[in-house]
């Protein structure tokens, strides 16, 4: 075979690598990275979390049909070492945004989270569940009550409902994190700091003060923590 007809493997492996991290962060917004310390697999939790209901067409959702199962496949997954979740989300369906947090917080592989721009509402309990936590100091936390939309039956059960499901929140919460769930419970009926609602917003500082985030930090920060987790796994 002479030189110039000699086939380039190597080239069209990485072509096809690179179509593939292409198509998956269009698709899901994730991306699976090889480097020196390890495989890392990019997932990001953006917009409103969409249960059972879809969303309107022009709003960005991550739908946790298709998160469910990428977590457990990655959990199988020999080739990937660590996951490191990107939020930016407004919050969503309360069960759907809980089945997710609570998928992330039983993964044996390592795990970082990172709250960039928001991680409102049910994005708390995405936001503490994995291994460690981190938010920039500009990134805000909106912690309320559960709330009641669409038809509503005015009965005792139907009350009695919405405060397990808001127990569950702050059980897993403060399960997950380091501040306790009185002080969660606290934040989420402060009447000072929300105009028309009652809740607290916190930004980063705060947020790590409180005990609710590990860590104030960034991108950089977040992937040393994750490399460590995963030398430390070997």
């Amino acid at each position: 075979m002479t030189e110039n007809t000699k086939p380039i493997q190597p080239e069209q492996e990485n072509s096809s690598e690179s179509k593939e991290t292409a198509q998956g962060i269009l698709d899901f917004g994730s991306a699976l990275t090889r480097t020196p310390h390890g495989t890392v697999y990019c997932l990001t939790i953006i917009g409103q979390i969409e249960g059972h209901n879809a969303a309107g067409g022009s709003a960005k959702t991550t739908k946790y049909e298709h998160v469910l199962p990428l977590l457990a496949k990655l959990e199988e997954s020999e080739e990937v070492d660590g996951v490191l979740f990107l939020l930016n989300t407004v919050g969503g369906d309360v069960e759907a945004g809980l089945a997710i947090a609570e998928l992330i917080a039983g993964m044996t592989k390592p795990t970082v989270s990172i709250v960039l721009g928001g991680s409102h509402s049910i994005g708390v309990p995405l936001a503490v569940a994995a291994k460690r936590s981190f938010a920039v100091p500009s990134a805000a936390m909106t912690i309320h009550p559960v709330r009641m939309s669409g038809t509503v039956i005015a009965a005792p059960q139907t009350y009695s409902y919405f405060q397990r499901l808001q127990e569950r929140i702050v059980a897993f919460v403060s399960g997950h994190s380091h501040i306790s769930g009185e002080e969660f419970q606290a934040l989420m009926l402060k009447k000072d700091d929300m105009a028309a609602d009652v809740g607290s917003v916190i930004y980063g500082e705060e947020a790590v003060r409180l005990g609710l985030i590990d860590q104030v930090g960034g991108l950089s920060e977040g992937l040393q923590c994750l490399y460590r987790q995963i030398r430390e796994r070997r």
